[in-house]
């Protein structure tokens, strides 16, 4: 399968990129303890920096903002979903173990302030696409069971006519979430050339160095922008 960023999409975001890990043969039930540490030792240095500063006043969370004001999406009432991951972690709420994948992600993504996704590759219906929602999209919200109709226009992730995030990094979708049982997974990590795809790719190099030692799975890496906006998903 290929992971595809649509050429309109670049008209809106032309700086857009995203940094690719892809892992196949998982064993998503292993208990991880040293991940767990990973983990709170984030939260903490979270914790701390935004004790000074208001999350959506942060220089690495405006960038997604304005994107989000470009998409045409008031971002206050559609956060991303970095700032309100780390909007959590600032009210010092905690963040609860969900499975080992998932944590490995949020883990990777709160150290770097950079939007992370995370998909069930056994799930998709071709290849995913990054492109405006179009007639026949649906979506079915995270812990939900019915369907619902994107808005004509709204940047989507999306598996044939199955959306898999709405509004861009805002909501995935029930379907294709990461269970004990997957053992196929895409992390795409959102960044900006012209702002921080350096951290993009040191967050990308980061996951898949962490899987490689926690999982003992070779994960394959890339990288999408505007001259570059297919990656052919391939074990």
């Amino acid at each position: 399968m290929k992971y595809i960023i649509a050429e309109k999409v670049f008209e809106v975001l032309p700086t857009a990129c995203v940094g690719i890990v892809a892992v196949k043969g998982v064993d998503n039930t292993k208990s991880l303890p040293q991940l767990r540490e990973l983990m709170d030792r984030n939260i903490a240095l979270c914790e701390s920096r935004f004790e000074q500063i208001k999350v959506k006043e942060a220089p690495d969370i405006v960038p997604y903002r304005e994107a989000f004001r470009a998409l045409g999406m008031n971002p206050n009432k559609f956060m991303c979903s970095i700032e309100a991951l780390l909007s959590r972690i600032a009210k010092k709420k905690g963040f609860p173990t969900i499975n080992p994948l998932v944590d490995l992600g949020n883990a990777v993504s709160i150290q770097h302030h950079l939007p992370m996704g995370a998909h069930d590759l056994a799930s998709m219906k071709g290849d995913l696409e990054v492109r405006f929602a179009e007639e026949g999209d649906t979506f079915v919200a995270f812990g939900e069971t019915e369907t619902e109709v994107p808005e004509t226009g709204e940047l989507v992730y999306v598996s044939g006519h199955e959306v898999r995030t709405r509004r861009w990094t805002w909501r995935q979708s029930e379907i294709g979430k990461i269970t004990e049982k997957t053992t196929d997974i895409f992390y795409p990590i959102d960044g900006f050339t012209d702002f921080n795809q350096e951290e993009v790719l040191a967050a990308r190099d980061e996951l898949a160095g962490l899987i490689k030692e926690y999982f003992g799975c070779e994960p394959i890496t890339g990288f999408v922008d505007k001259n570059n906006p297919e990656f052919e998903i391939r074990f």
